[in-house]
Order: structure tokens, then sequence, then C-alpha cells
């Protein structure tokens, strides 16, 4: 998992609310064994048509939006089933940081396990910054060690996140690096056993 201290990047507003999982990763589409490749499934229903062609119509096939890496979008985000692919693929498409009003739980915990940076923001202040993103390009800094997101006028907007999650993202440690941090624990056991 890869280190996040600090990032600065452009944001795609999703301006709707209870974006479940199924909406996030379509079903069809969680055959691959690898954790990679499913960035280009992203929101898929709704970024293509029934052939497969890019819809005009959705904001995330504008070009003014390639690139983006902070995800800006309404209540209760990642709700639906348990599907770790849904971080998976926000990660592989290049989300690095999604802030919402709120989230559903097991997408968050998800999102924290794989390296995405979910923020829990005021809505007051989502829906101000949606509506920034909507209307002209937003670059917003997020500041996981100060616990801060700073937009291009200069206002600061602080976060809270448990203490544990932060310092697992910001040495970028999933949970098989946090075991190996016991090897030699483990390997004395495995050894008198």
């Amino acid at each position: 998992m890869q280190a996040l201290k600090k990032h600065e990047g452009l944001v795609y507003p999703l301006n709707r609310t209870n974006v479940d999982t199924d909406q996030i990763i379509p079903k069809q589409f969680l055959k691959r064994i690898e954790r990679t490749g499913f960035g280009q499934f992203l929101f898929y229903h709704w970024r293509y048509d029934d052939e497969g062609f890019k819809r005009q119509d959705f904001s995330l096939n504008d070009p003014a939006y390639h690139g983006a890496s902070i995800l800006i979008a309404g209540e209760n985000f990642g709700c639906g089933s348990s599907r770790e692919h849904a971080p998976w693929a926000l990660l592989d498409f290049g989300f690095q940081v999604v802030i919402a009003p709120s989230f559903a739980d097991i997408f968050y915990n998800n999102a924290l396990k794989n390296g995405i940076l979910p923020v829990q923001m005021d809505k007051e202040q989502v829906d101000a910054w949606l509506a920034q993103a909507e209307q002209s390009e937003l670059n917003l800094t997020v500041d996981l060690e100060a616990q801060s997101i700073t937009d291009q006028s200069g206002k600061k907007v602080t976060f809270d996140i448990p203490a544990y999650h932060k310092k697992k993202l910001i040495n970028g440690w999933d949970d098989i690096a946090l075991t190996l941090q016991h090897e030699d624990k483990i390997a004395a056991f495995e050894t008198k056993r």
C-alpha cells in the first residue's frame, strides 16, 4: 500500500447521494482475481451506454476532470453490499481521497484498508466544494498529518480520523505489513512449535 501523507489533486464532483457499491463497480466485473484493472469499470453504467460507448452526459467523461484524484460526493457514499472491489476500482482509476458528508461503515473501513483516505466533512462544506468543482477547476491539498484540507483560495478545513488508521495510511501499512512488523516474534513462535 502506498503511503499517503499529503496529497494535492484535482477534484471530481459526484453530486449524488446514496451511491452504492454496485454503482461504483457493477457485479459483473468482480471476476478478476487481482486487485488491479477495476478502474476501467468504475461507475460503468453511468459512464457507458448499452453498446459500451462513453456517455457524453456523465461528467466523469468530461476531459476537464481527466486526472482527478479527489472525489467529492453526497451523503451515504459506498452504501450497499460489502464489496472491497469498490475501493479497488476507485484507487485503480486514480482516486486517493474521497470526501463526503457520510459513508457506509463497510465502505469506509474497506477504503482505509486499501489506501484510500475517506474524509467525512460537514455537508455545508461538501456542498460548497461540489458547486465550485462543477463550475470551474478545483484543486485541494489534503494534509493527513495535519488533518486538514486547504482549497486554492487558502481556506483550511480540519477533519477527524482515528489515530490507528491515520498511522497506517501515513506509513503505507496494510494488514499484512502490520503483521510483518512482528516477524521476529512469529519466527520465534514457529521455531518453538
